[in-house]
């Protein structure tokens, strides 16, 4: 077995890959509620036609995790992919003009719910795994798959439940195929840092505004100084601040995520997610509320973070401020001159004659988990577009690229016939 000749083999059968995907968002997994039941079924089932064990890992009984492995002909290193099979939800459906469980092929693309993020690259990742299945005599090493729930709410019966009680999954590095662009390679992902803000003042009659300040108001300005927080610089290693400073990596990052994302690679970002305060329009609000989600690059802690908005909250005695711990998490990276990446790099060019570029990524993913078990994690996966999005969809040609780069590139970690 030869490396085209997997691509051919592969190719011959692109059919039968998009009939699984489509069968895949066919069965709906919206998280919440996450019950993955159903879904979970559908990719033991796929394995096991393809000769592959496959063994469910439940911790929490609706959120199943498949799992399957294998040894190659010979001693080596140990790959995991792994891949998420729960959605995004759906709601009642406003903005689809398809079904969003049709698993629908229309214009050269995949439509449903899950399309993009990430049944087609959980897909890719389980197609990839059983053509590696059937030539792993071939292989020096060893390859381990995780299909997981529970990604979209954190990971806690997941990715995050497998690593802290099986160092099985943990392995030597993991491939992922989130929605990252085939342009990109995903070596590292901003923390999140959430905050809520709590304003209090006494309160009076809208027109008494000699007698109290305004909860709302002092909400008001607190954000606008909060804005100071995306001026801070992170601690980076020389060389990576200068790689992220490249115009090419920008522009890579522009390309997968949109015009303006290279600028804040490196950069802490805040977003104002939700406010409330007040009772009536001619009250001076007693209370008010916000919550922030501060983005942490690589280089920039959640305790530095914290120390500069506490210092503007000095001037601020009305204000409380407490952290999110649940959904708050730190920034992770591993290498970006991993050979993983030149790898990656190296067969995404064969198949589409361009080379991706390592960047970090803007949203949090679960290969958080194995890069702060300090395993290397790479994200190669279709675009983004659409994801979490009314008309979600993926290109089926970037779908066959992604199995394709995946397949070749284990191949070549783990030694393929040589």
């Amino acid at each position: 077995m030869t490396k085209s000749e997997m691509l051919a083999a592969i190719d011959a059968d692109r059919d039968a890959h998009v009939a699984f995907l489509q069968e895949f968002i066919r069965t709906p997994s919206p998280n919440p509620p996450g019950d993955t039941r159903d879904v979970a079924d559908v990719v033991a089932g796929y394995l096991k036609q393809k000769g592959a064990d496959s063994s469910i890992v439940a911790p929490n009984p609706d959120m199943p995790n498949v799992v399957s492995e294998f040894k190659g002909g010979s001693d080596g290193r140990r790959l995991v992919l792994n891949g998420h099979m729960d959605v995004f939800p759906v709601g009642a459906g406003e903005g689809w003009t398809k079904d969003p469980w049709s698993g629908e092929v229309d214009g050269g693309k995949v439509h449903g719910r899950g399309a993009s993020d990430m049944k087609s690259g959980t897909a890719a990742s389980i197609i990839a795994f059983t053509y590696l299945h059937r030539f792993r005599d071939l292989l020096k090493g060893s390859v381990g798959l995780t299909a997981v729930s529970d990604e979209e709410t954190g990971g806690k019966w997941g990715s995050r439940w497998l690593l802290e009680n099986d160092t099985r999954w943990h392995g030597d590095c993991m491939l992922n195929a989130e929605p990252g662009g085939i342009g990109t390679i995903r070596f590292a992902e901003k923390g999140t840092l959430r905050l809520t803000f709590v304003v209090r003042t006494e309160g009076a009659h809208g027109a008494y505004v000699h007698k109290t300040e305004s909860a709302s108001r002092i909400a008001a300005e607190v954000i606008s100084k909060l804005g100071a927080i995306e001026s801070v610089v992170p601690n980076l290693p020389i060389d990576l601040a200068a790689y992220l400073q490249r115009k090419d990596v920008q522009a890579a990052a522009d390309g997968a995520m949109g015009a303006g994302a290279g600028l804040i690679l490196a950069r802490p970002t805040l977003n104002i997610g939700t406010i409330h305060g007040g009772l009536k329009v001619n009250m001076i609000p007693s209370s008010c509320t916000f919550e922030a989600d501060i983005r942490l690059p690589i280089g920039l802690d959640a305790d530095r973070a914290m120390a500069f908005i506490r210092e503007i909250l000095k001037g601020y005695p009305q204000v409380e401020v407490s952290v999110q711990e649940a959904a708050s998490n730190p920034s992770n990276s591993c290498a970006h001159d991993h050979p993983m990446v030149g790898i990656l790099a190296d067969n995404a060019f064969t198949i589409t004659g361009n080379k991706p570029l390592a960047i970090p990524s803007l949203g949090a993913t679960d290969c958080k988990f194995w890069r702060y078990h300090k395993v290397p994690a790479y994200i190669f996966g279709p675009s983004p577009s659409g994801m979490a999005a009314p008309n979600e969809a993926v290109s089926i040609d970037e779908f066959m690229t992604v199995i394709k780069t995946h397949a070749l590139s284990a191949w070549d970690y783990l030694g393929g016939g040589r």
